[in-house]
């Protein structure tokens, strides 16, 4: 059994009698230069360096045998730590993790904050724009920085999508002589500059808001139809408000969806998609510049990073996208149901399909399409069908009345 051992910067000055005795036993030592050196001189042992690539540790670990051996690292070997790669690459049988404190609780503890409900993550891992979004509605945000992407480009992203309201710590070689924490607002972080070493608190201000403070009153979906731009000609070809919740209802769109909107327009239900699937993708198909060009405009407005905008024909703009787990497709004419089909054809198992059509002569038709093409993926027909008759109040000569929208019709399918 290999021990996988977390140790500070003061090496085994504060280690349990048990680390000591590990690596008293190990015949070979594994871990970085930095981490070997700390041990001292007096500990026997062959020394392996790491290699910085996981393939080749996985080979160094492979070749070590059934020698005693140690692999040392520094804090917790299974927070973001490399003990994590190994024991899914040899399983839990092959070692024993005797973990140290980690960095991360070092610069919660030096910030004097609790960190068991923070957001944690690993920029070395996580792409920053999606750990930005769930910055935005997080209370308290502990982060590993990388020398690619530091707490300076951290406030940047943050800065730039009006994420404003938390209060910055930046600390730096924790444990160790040189220690240093900085407590700064977003605008000066985004200027510092910081070692290599380093974890990034985040603190959310008492009472600050989850969003802009322009887009309180915005929501994830069935926002008013006047919050999205449309080009002037095609005013009032956008999917209702109230359509438009009751589709993306049926999607069942997940955290982690791929999402198709086949004929986007100018990405209303786009973008309300990929607010529910913000750490998926939504690829947002048109065929006309113009629209186009006023999806990534919405995108921006409502401060979503998610969406793709294709410009292209379907189906063939279908070949180069990934297989969706969740389709909306609108529009008028027979044309609709031949490109629910060719989306059906590539949707994912379980996934669903959503068709809006605005005229009463094509459902029947889209209906038998669906069901014959649930049949060939061979699955059971799971189709549903509504007719949605909406009317707005409004007023008229201080009183009120209904204004009625024209009657609009959704088919949804799921595949298997």
């Amino acid at each position: 059994m290999l021990s996988i051992i977390g140790i500070g910067d003061d090496g085994l000055n504060a280690a349990s009698a048990a680390v000591r005795d590990r690596i008293a036993a190990a015949q070979v030592l594994l871990g970085d230069e930095r981490a070997l050196s700390l041990l001292g001189e007096s500990v026997k042992g062959q020394r392996v360096v790491l290699s910085g690539d996981v393939d080749q540790v996985a080979a160094q670990v492979e070749a070590v045998g059934d020698k005693p051996a140690a692999l040392v690292v520094f804090g917790d070997p299974m927070f973001y730590g490399l003990a994590r790669f190994l024991i899914e690459r040899f399983g839990k049988d092959r070692f024993e993790v005797l973990p140290h404190v980690s960095s991360m609780q070092l610069a919660f503890a030096r910030v004097m904050e609790s960190w068991d409900e923070a957001y944690l993550t690993d920029l070395a891992i996580h792409p920053l724009a999606t750990v930005v979004e769930k910055i935005r509605t997080a209370q308290k945000v502990g982060l590993f920085t990388n020398p690619t992407v530091g707490p300076a480009h951290v406030a940047k992203a943050l800065l730039e999508r009006k994420i404003d309201y938390f209060t910055a710590y930046v600390c730096e070689n924790l444990g160790a002589r040189d220690e240093r924490v900085t407590r700064a607002e977003l605008d000066d972080i985004a200027t510092g500059d910081y070692r290599s070493l380093n974890v990034m608190i985040l603190i959310r201000r008492a009472d600050a808001p989850d969003r802009p403070r322009d887009a309180v009153g915005r929501r994830l979906f069935g926002n008013p139809d006047d919050a999205f731009l449309q080009a002037k000609p095609k005013q009032g070809l956008l999917t209702p408000s109230e359509v438009r919740a009751l589709a993306l209802a049926q999607m069942d769109i997940a955290a982690a969806s791929i999402v198709w909107d086949v004929g986007a327009g100018s990405g209303s239900v786009s973008v309300e998609a990929a607010q529910l699937a913000r750490d998926g993708a939504v690829y947002a198909i048109e065929m006309d510049a113009e629209d186009h060009g006023l999806i990534q405009e919405n995108c921006d407005r409502f401060d979503v990073a998610n969406v793709i905008p294709v410009l292209g024909k379907a189906p063939e703009a279908f070949a180069k996208l990934p297989d969706p787990d969740c389709v909306f497709v609108a529009g008028a004419g027979r044309e609709v149901t031949r490109l629910a089909e060719e989306a059906f054809a590539r949707l994912r198992p379980g996934g669903r399909l959503v068709v809006n059509l605005i005229s009463i002569d094509h459902i029947a038709q889209a209906r038998e399409s669906l069901t014959a093409a649930s049949r060939a993926a061979g699955c059971e027909p799971n189709i549903g069908v509504w007719m949605v008759n909406i009317a707005r109040g409004a007023d008229q000569l201080e009183r009120l009345s209904f204004e009625a929208l024209k009657p609009s019709f959704l088919l949804a399918v799921v595949k298997g």
